[in-house]
């Protein structure tokens, strides 16, 4: 079976079309990330970039749970719920890391409150969770030891 010359260059862009929209997607899912806060020096710095002068308060409808003593630094559970109406974002926090901001949850509307993940932890430090709701920052913190190999952190 024979293919026509105009059947395979008929095929030949529409690959080539496919491949260009493809290569375009990573793109487009980065594209709100905010590398001048993931990259802050220090913890104020970081919160300054990500969130401007929202003031910080204190909240106990955030609930930040994460081991007291971590065995490995590289693998550090961690689950944050808010129990605020209008959750726009959760942030995780780890003042001693090099890069004090670990990670940013942006949340819908019809969102559940709710994340789970694991977070690298260079060494002992607190572990800081910010809720932002209604114009205002939510605080949780929890400190976290670190044990690598049994040694202490």
């Amino acid at each position: 079976m024979s293919i026509s010359r105009r059947s395979f260059f008929s095929n030949l862009g529409k690959s080539v079309a496919y491949l260009a929209v493809l290569s375009s997607l990573p793109r487009i899912a980065w594209a709100k990330w905010n590398i001048k806060a993931f990259t802050a020096p220090n913890l104020d710095a970081a919160i300054k970039i990500n969130y401007g002068d929202l003031p910080i308060v204190d909240s106990d409808l955030v609930k930040l749970k994460a081991p007291a003593i971590a065995e490995n630094g590289a693998v550090v559970p961690i689950t944050v719920e808010s129990k605020l109406a209008n959750t726009k974002s959760i942030s995780l926090f780890v003042p001693d890391n090099p890069g004090p901001l670990v990670v940013k949850f942006n949340l819908g509307p019809s969102s559940v409150a709710k994340i789970k993940t694991r977070i690298r932890m260079g060494k002992t430090s607190e572990v800081i969770a910010l809720v932002e709701a209604d114009g205002k920052l939510h605080r949780a913190r929890q400190a976290v030891k670190v044990t690598i190999g049994g040694c202490g952190g």
